[in-house]
């Protein structure tokens, strides 16, 4: 009897253990109403436990087996709560929790928002990808963005095109080049903050994402902050000014809620001089709820904008003029004008319908249709002398070069007292010829891209069981763009000579043989036309477990991709290829990748993500020279990579950390590039286009992220990269060209050499710096201000090479044997690929918000390289001296006439924001 109670005894206490409730409770209050806040989301962390608080601000999570956990509260506009717990049968009642208003929001979304001129320059040298990290709490994560991306620094040495950017689940990176266009919702920072970031490899629930994970930004007018929001910002960055306005109803009576949002953005100049800006931004969300089950939302986006570039230059040039001088500008009657503006105007327009078929099982469906132009503005003088005040011609080097020390010493002296362009001589020019009945010398047109854009998809979440959640994604993409040259300005002249005035007959002149020697006015197509198609259908589901101790994933996707180019002028230099349709490319692409989580307790994980996805070819790297012909790349291939990485993290009370190491490997990359060349198989000159296939690449290294809450109003942080971005072979290397005499004196056949391998092997990849270090604090007084300072130092930042200088062509005369004077040791010199010296950078940042009746007014400020180092972003060797000969005989002067040429980063800026919130 005692044994069979004494089993029953332990029988009734296993019971109880194993089906303890281990229940979680509290209440959450707004902390200066002491009001309850209803939808909080209550989260367990590295668990998919996840619900939100009733209209008491009650929640009761149910169910949670023993162990350590921490319990996250977050709602949008206010500071995330994190609570550690370890339940043992036991209820845990954390009480009444205070939620703070975040006043410091707004400094993430504005400082992305301002670089947003970075984001969109054109020189992949410039590529930043800040505006995917602005969702992420990770710190690591948060350092990229908003401490290096000033330095053009890349994550993993990546290109913004690895990180997918969505809205509402509807894929917004370009067809054309594979990134997101951030003009096209630049300004509407009040409406954007709904988002979700899936880091790297890890899964998402909108899509399988990229190298560099992907960000789904959620514009529901349902879901955003309800109230007023006014605000007013003040930079030397890119804009001056910036003001701002958004109204959101909540959600009313009947299950309507509406948001909108305007901005106006408005500056003379940037830091680099004569950059203007212009932007106007208009936004409307409305929603309505339909039944339990379906609800609808519209949404709309229109942001026109208008900017002024600025341009890399050589050393000579910086060291006569400074980092600010930009040669595209010049007076006309008084006033800064560039003559090479961006112009953006593209509406979007979203439609996206929601059921929810029961609490696990959901369906999105989207639709989006997306049109307009971009527009860049230029010069164009096919009678008239090159008018850029940098123009090599016009610098002392170019003079010193021919000995003509007198002749230096007065283009150097007009070029430090003028320097810019001159639109009054352009406009003479103009004139003059107008009075003698002939053409202009000088145009001013816009290279035009018109796209039409539609994309439809729809997205399944399924959880199945508390361990199993199905996602899966059904899409298509659809692009219809026009590209040409389209004539915007005059300049005083009665009409402009459509030819090509470096061809060499006649014919070859000919932009269009339907149309010879033209003469086209304002609003004109000249110089090229022609459309592009492309068409995407993909495929993607993903499976997701997640265990006490181990979570798992894996997903898959496929894509079939095509592209096409329609010439719709018949180009005299490429009188056979550049009329109709060119060959119909056609891509099967595939992805696989899968992870895993092992929780060695609630405070430590380990982390590992495996990869191999193939992408089909951009349309950018399709076509050897989409403006003048159908030619399509030889033996076009899709990329293939493998992505690997492996992270510690861990997550306590008191340390926030990750250490993550990775490696990426790429394979048949194509690249393209367009330039004016001396030196080409022999002593010949060219612009050509230079078509590199088979390009390999490997990324590798390791990232830390650090964060200590040392007491409860002084935080440390730090962050560490240190990467090795190399190329991992010989490409190969062919030209292409028009096929005159020149082209054929170097070798060409039917405008074509191929110079087989290009010696790229270990040579440095142009992505930022690839070493970069940051250390810094944050103090947060209760009383509501804050102020924090980093140090950021970067090393081992590398020129983008030429590629032709490492092939054949280098060495190699025009009968085929070596240059006689060929030095190897002196080549190996000459070909050194240049590092830029390290430098550090400090920033400032602080704010203090005010509750004035009921209202919340919240000041901040910030300041970049406090210190005003200057320093080289990023540059380019210039492919004019394409052989030993050019190449030595240039390097040989003390200042080259074909230099490399710079991107410089911002001296000291500043941004400062005031905002209410009603």
């Amino acid at each position: 009897m005692k044994k069979f109670i004494l089993i029953q005894l332990l029988f009734l206490f296993l019971f109880k253990v194993v089906s303890a409730q281990n229940i979680v409770k509290g209440i959450i209050l707004e902390s200066d109403s002491e009001k309850p806040l209803k939808s909080v989301s209550v989260s367990v962390v590295n668990t998919r436990i996840t619900l939100i608080t009733d209209s008491n601000g009650f929640f009761m999570i149910k169910n949670l087996p023993n162990g350590s956990y921490i319990i996250e509260i977050k709602l949008t506009g206010y500071e995330v709560q994190s609570f550690p717990v370890e339940p043992s049968g036991d209820t845990i009642d954390i009480g009444t929790i205070l939620l703070f208003k975040d006043f410091t929001e707004d400094q993430d979304l504005s400082l992305i928002t301002i670089t947003d001129d970075e984001l969109n320059n054109d020189a992949s040298a410039a590529d930043n990808i800040a505006g995917l990290l602005q969702a992420t709490k990770d710190i690591y994560l948060r350092t990229a963005a908003f401490e290096f991306s000033s330095s053009f620094f890349r994550i993993k040495g990546l290109d913004s095109g690895n990180g997918k950017l969505l809205i509402n689940g509807i894929e917004m990176n370009k067809l054309y080049d594979g990134r997101a266009q951030w003009s096209n919702w630049g300004g509407l920072n009040d409406v954007l903050r709904n988002q979700e970031f899936s880091n790297g490899l890890a899964p998402s629930n909108f899509t399988f994402g990229g190298l560099l994970g992907s960000t789904n930004i959620n514009t529901r007018a349902s879901q955003q902050r309800q109230g007023v929001r006014v605000s007013y910002s003040s930079s030397n960055r890119s804009y001056q000014h910036r003001a701002m306005a958004t109204y959101s109803t909540g959600v009313l009576d009947g299950g309507w809620a509406m948001t909108f949002s305007g901005s106006r953005r408005t500056g003379l100049e940037g830091f680099n001089e004569g950059t203007t800006y212009n932007a106007y931004s208009l936004f409307a969300s409305i929603d309505k709820k339909i039944n339990e089950k379906h609800s609808v939302n519209f949404t709309g986006i229109f942001t026109p904008n208008r900017r002024g570039k600025a341009a890399p230059n050589t050393q000579e040039v910086f060291d006569l003029k400074g980092i600010a001088y930009n040669e595209y500008w010049g007076y006309l009657n008084g006033r800064k004008t560039n003559s090479r503006i961006k112009e953006v105007e593209e509406p979007i327009l979203m439609l996206n319908h929601f059921w929810a078929f029961s609490d696990n099982i959901s369906l999105q469906t989207n639709l989006a249709y997306q049109f307009g132009k971009i527009g860049n503005s230029r010069l164009d003088f096919n009678a008239g002398a090159n008018p850029s005040p940098a123009y090599y011609q016009n610098l002392p080097s170019f003079f010193l070069r021919n000995n003509d020390l007198a002749g230096a010493y007065e283009n150097q002296q007009r070029f430090l007292k003028e320097g810019q362009l001159n639109w009054n001589r352009i406009f003479d020019a103009n004139i003059t010829n107008k009075t003698g009945g002939v053409n202009n010398a000088y145009v001013l047109y816009e290279d035009r891209n018109d796209d039409k854009q539609f994309t439809v998809n729809t997205i399944l979440n399924a959880a199945i069981n508390n361990i199993i959640t199905l996602n899966a994604k059904l899409g298509y993409r659809r692009l219809r763009s026009q590209s040409f040259a389209e004539v915007i300005d005059l300049l005083g002249g009665t009409g402009y000579l459509d030819i090509d005035n470096f061809a060499e007959t006649e014919e070859e002149q000919q932009n269009d043989l339907l149309n010879p020697n033209r003469v086209v006015s304002v609003g004109d197509r000249f110089r090229y036309n022609y459309n592009l198609n492309s068409d995407v259908v993909s495929a993607f589901t993903q499976a997701q477990f997640k265990y006490n101790r181990v979570d798992f994933y894996v997903a898959v996707n496929v894509s079939r991709t095509a592209h096409q180019r329609e010439g719709l002028f018949q180009n005299g230099g490429f009188s056979e290829t550049s009329l109709g349709e060119s060959e119909k490319l056609e891509f099967l692409n595939y992805g696989l990748k899968g992870g895993a989580t092992y929780k060695i307790n609630g405070r430590h994980l380990l982390d590992g993500n495996l990869a191999y996805v193939t992408n089909a070819p951009t349309i950018r790297n399709s076509f050897s020279n989409s403006r003048e012909n159908n030619n399509t790349v030889n033996d076009l291939q899709s990329e293939k990579v493998i992505s690997t990485d492996f992270s510690y993290i861990v997550r306590s009370p008191i340390i926030t950390s990750r250490l993550t190491a990775y490696f990426i490997s790429i394979e048949d990359a194509t690249e393209i590039s367009f330039y004016f060349a001396d030196g080409i198989g022999g002593d010949n000159t060219a612009f050509v286009q230079e078509v590199l296939t088979g390009i390999n690449k490997k990324h590798m290294g390791i990232e830390l992220g650090l964060e200590a809450q040392v007491t409860s109003t002084i935080k440390l942080k730090g962050a560490v990269s240190i990467g090795q971005f190399t190329y991992d072979n010989n490409p190969n290397l062919y030209l292409t060209s028009e096929a005159d005499s020149e082209s054929v004196a170097a070798g060409f056949i039917n405008g074509s050499k191929d110079f087989g391998q290009s010696n790229l092997e270990n040579y440095k990849l142009a992505a930022g710096p690839q070493n970069a270090y940051s250390v810094g604090f944050e103090y947060r007084d209760p009383n509501y201000w804050w102020l924090g300072a980093t140090a950021n130092f970067f090393s081992n930042i590398y020129i983008d090479i030429a590629p032709l200088n490492r092939s054949s062509n280098f060495y190699t005369d025009d009968d085929g044997l070596p240059f006689v004077e060929y030095d190897a040791e002196l080549a190996r010199e000459l070909l050194q690929q240049e590092k830029f010296d390290d430098y550090m950078v400090v920033n400032l940042v602080g704010g203090k918000s005010w509750k004035i009746e009921g209202k919340y007014v919240s000041v901040f400020a910030t300041v970049n390289n406090l210190l005003g180092t200057a320093y080289k972003s990023g540059g380019f060797e210039q492919g004019r001296n394409a052989n030993f000969r050019q190449l030595r005989d240039d390097k040989a002067l003390d200042t080259p006439v074909f230099g490399n040429r710079y991107w410089y980063g911002r001296g000291t800026t500043y941004f400062l924001n005031i905002n209410l919130s009603l």
